[in-house]
């Protein structure tokens, strides 16, 4: 006798509704996501505007309100983006406790001479002692993108031409985008430029 099929874990359910939207690079109402993503992905149909929520809030899926409809996509890269942004933002909060933390090595090293328990002494140990305790939550922090080399990404942000090619890349994504909508929605495309501050000169860099 076989045992009731496990269902999908949240985690799992966030995972594959992310994945249609990446396979699919459609923009999507929540009726049609709702029966597709049941069919396709078998997340349980009345659960799927919540995990799309959460996505939501993860800002790995945008949402936007044209006319009466809200609209979701989300486009393959947009969660690297958001890992390496987290990344650098760890890496510079890191880099300033660093800092903070030699300043007050040498003020500590200067109060050492003599060996008195002054006040200001026991209060640049307290805030040498709050630096590091800080430096060691942020390297913690910094566990959860071991995935992400900063090597790497250091040398991807310096590299012109890589950087050239990402952005035509989410310029075509724009043009497309602008297209589906007026031919699937008969959203005028000028309408949605100024909907989303699209430059009228935006093109492709040479």
């Amino acid at each position: 006798m076989t045992g009731r099929k496990k269902g999908l874990s949240n985690d799992e359910k966030k995972t594959r509704l992310l994945e249609l939207f990446h396979e699919s690079r459609d923009v999507w109402i929540l009726k049609d996501l709702e029966r597709v993503a049941a069919k396709e992905k078998g997340i349980v149909q009345n659960t799927v505007k919540d995990i799309l929520d959460q996505l939501i809030s993860d800002n790995l899926v945008t949402m936007e309100k044209i006319g009466i409809s809200n609209y979701f996509w989300s486009f393959p890269g947009a969660a690297a983006a958001q890992r390496r942004n987290a990344l650098q933002d760890l890496e510079e909060q890191v880099a300033s406790a660093k800092k903070q933390r030699i300043e007050l090595d040498a003020q500590i090293e200067k109060a050492q001479i003599g060996r008195e328990d002054t006040e200001e002494r026991a209060e640049l140990l307290a805030a040498y002692k709050a630096s590091t305790e800080l430096q060691a939550s942020l390297k913690a922090e910094l566990v959860q993108f071991k995935d992400c080399d900063p090597a790497l990404i250091d040398a991807k942000a310096k590299a012109a031409e890589n950087a050239k090619i990402a952005a035509n890349r989410w310029t075509d994504n724009i043009f497309c985008l602008k297209s589906y909508c007026r031919d699937k929605f008969n959203i005028d495309t000028a309408d949605f430029s100024r909907h989303f501050s699209i430059p009228g000169d935006l093109d492709n860099l040479d």
